[in-house]
């Protein structure tokens, strides 16, 4: 049992050692755009919510980002769970390591802990593997227990290498191929994803725009003060120079 503990423990160290050398593609998201964030709201309820959780935010937090309390019931709930209740997935803790050997990971936090360009990569970077027991695996996550969620909507990618000889060393080349395409086209899910990304962003900092803004107001709050204050001492000292 212990063993088994320390092994999960690794688990999320062993990911980043094993997609360390892959370059991530760049997110480019934007924190202030509200309706990517609302975008991606729906589709982390319609595709994450049923097996992941998030534990810590709300739903009534979206109202930030300017939806409505009765939009929020209509559009993002759809289960028995309140505007003011966490977003809790159906999906318990033993059902999840049955499933997947491991129990599925909370998300609040999940874009400040990996970053929200390996994200974007990973959400990006499924392909078809037999040998996996889910059929699914991962460039930037390497044999990923986590089955692609959105293969619908991408597709089906598959795995292609390619090996060349640079001064006598062999140099392996990994590149992805769109076998069987999905709802989507490419530059439609990669909006896709970068919204889904957004909203991660968000909701692991609902706060971050928020004191962005009360950061601007005290800088030319206190500009304001520095300028009146210089008046106020050139006024004072005048006569005595």
């Amino acid at each position: 049992m212990r063993k088994l503990l320390l092994a999960l423990l690794c688990l999320p160290l062993a990911a980043i050692a094993a997609g360390g050398e892959m370059q991530l593609d760049r997110a480019n998201i934007d924190a202030h755009d509200a309706i990517s964030i609302q975008r991606g709201a729906r589709t982390f309820v319609n595709y994450c919510l049923n097996c992941h959780s998030a534990a810590y935010m709300r739903y009534n937090r979206l109202m930030d980002v300017g939806l409505t309390e009765q939009q929020i019931k209509d559009n993002l709930i759809f289960t028995s769970a309140k505007v003011g209740d966490t977003m809790t997935g159906p999906l318990g803790k033993k059902e999840g390591r049955a499933w997947f050997g491991v129990e599925p990971p909370d998300l609040s936090v999940i874009a400040r802990a990996r970053g929200v360009d390996w994200l974007y990569t990973y959400l990006r970077t499924f392909y078809r593997d037999d040998t996996r027991q889910t059929g699914w695996n991962n460039l930037a996550f390497p044999n990923v227990g986590m089955p692609h969620a959105l293969w619908q909507l991408q597709g089906t990618q598959i795995l292609k290498t390619e090996v060349e000889e640079h001064d006598g060393h062999k140099v392996e080349h990994r590149k992805l191929e769109l076998a069987a395409p999905g709802a989507l086209s490419p530059m439609e899910y990669d909006k896709l994803t970068r919204d889904l990304v957004n909203y991660l962003a968000f909701m692991a900092e609902p706060e971050a725009t928020k004191r962005t803004q009360t950061g601007v107001v005290v800088l030319l709050f206190l500009t304001v003060l520095l300028a009146l204050t210089w008046l106020l001492k050139q006024a004072y000292w005048k006569d005595v120079h």
